[in-house]
């Protein structure tokens, strides 16, 4: 009996082995026979001194991108309320009509948006200084001097300035920035930088499975993974339903302003969300999860996709100002933030920004694990 289970054990070992040099002498990585992930698959990232980054994993698969003429009307309408910040309506045509859509290889998403406690941890260990942060940098944020004194317009004085001062380091919200709120007041440049730092971190570990890098994610994979699997053309990840919404995201509503006594005057939401500016990333839990287990994918902040922002619509493969240099000279960005109002805060929602080095304290950005683009 005994020599019969060695018997076994010994031929099992050599099929093993003949198949690992078969493998490699074809030039096939050991890895490569390793269980595909799936949908739900989830990994921390140790980025060094406790700090850890979530990532799971998102498959292919098709959705529509865009919205329909119906979805726009209802975005400057009283319950979207996009009217008079969305230029009557001309934001709403660079979303491009409901149109399908598909992902051809599966990806890795952060959870959350990268957090101020992650970025930091890249800027102590690299010494990096962010666009904002260098001699003649800049960067805009909430003026704490805002009143919200209504026009005869009934549009409200703009509470954004560009200031000299300021960065990630401190976005001038009113309140300490915690470690676990998303970073913001960082540029495209900047998010690149620190995308390339984990990829080059990750590769000398051992841990980055070949062919692949971090990244920012591409639009279509960006809107993609916004709508958590659905198939259907709905406003947000749960649907397009505003009686569903409270307790899912971090939006414009009844919450005072830091210092205040006041609210922002165009919230339409009739309740608190615990928070006038950032609220940290993943605060609403499994309600503000979508399909796909990622958080806080509608409001919160702006956050960035790798492609050049065309105003006719999104593409399904990258988007380049110059296809051949791999140019982008005004980057996209996706979701809405904190300061809008539900119309500017849908899955289709897009805005083109003004430069690579430009930033925003309403602005942030979440990683993607994939094929580099």
């Amino acid at each position: 009996m005994k020599r019969s289970i060695l018997r076994d054990l010994r031929r099992e070992f050599r099929s093993v082995l003949v198949i690992m040099c078969g493998a490699l002498l074809a030039g096939i990585p050991i890895a490569a026979h390793a269980k595909e992930p799936a949908q739900g698959d989830a990994k921390l990232i140790a980025l060094g001194n406790d700090v850890s980054l979530e990532i799971v994993y998102i498959p292919s698969g098709t959705f529509r991108m865009g919205s329909t003429a119906e979805e726009k009307q209802w975005a400057v309408g009283q319950d979207g309320g996009a009217l008079f910040s969305s230029g009557g309506g001309a934001r709403e045509a660079y979303e491009g009509e409901s149109r399908p859509m598909q992902v051809k290889e599966g990806f890795w998403m952060g959870r959350t948006a990268v957090t101020v406690g992650q970025f930091r941890q890249f800027a102590d260990e690299t010494g990096f200084v962010t666009d904002a942060e260098k001699p003649d940098g800049s960067t805009m944020c909430f003026d704490q001097n805002w009143k919200p004194n209504l026009t005869h317009s009934g549009k409200a004085p703009h509470p954004w300035a560009k200031m000299t001062d300021k960065s990630w380091r401190d976005s001038n919200h009113g309140v300490p920035a915690q470690k676990d709120f998303p970073v913001v007041c960082v540029s495209y440049n900047d998010m690149l930088a620190f995308c390339h730092w984990l990829t080059e971190k990750e590769k000398a570990t051992g841990r980055l499975p070949q062919g692949l890098v971090y990244r920012l994610p591409t639009e279509a994979e960006w809107e993609y993974a916004c709508r958590g699997g659905s198939q259907e053309s709905h406003y947000f990840w749960w649907g397009s339903n505003l009686e569903d919404a409270k307790g899912r995201w971090n939006i414009s509503g009844l919450d005072l302003l830091p210092n205040k006594d006041y609210a922002w005057p165009g919230a339409k939401l009739p309740w608190l969300d615990g928070y006038a500016m950032v609220s940290p990333v993943d605060h609403y839990g499994e309600r503000g999860r979508n399909g796909f287990g990622l958080a806080d994918m509608c409001g919160g902040i702006w956050e960035f996709a790798l492609d050049h922002f065309d105003p006719t619509g999104g593409h399904e493969d990258i988007h380049y100002a110059d296809a051949e240099k791999r140019t982008v000279l005004k980057p996209v960005c996706k979701g809405g933030n904190f300061y809008d109002v539900p119309g500017n805060a849908r899955c289709a929602v897009r805005l083109g920004i003004g430069s690579v080095t430009y930033s925003d304290s309403r602005d942030g950005f979440r990683i993607c694990l994939g094929t580099p683009r």
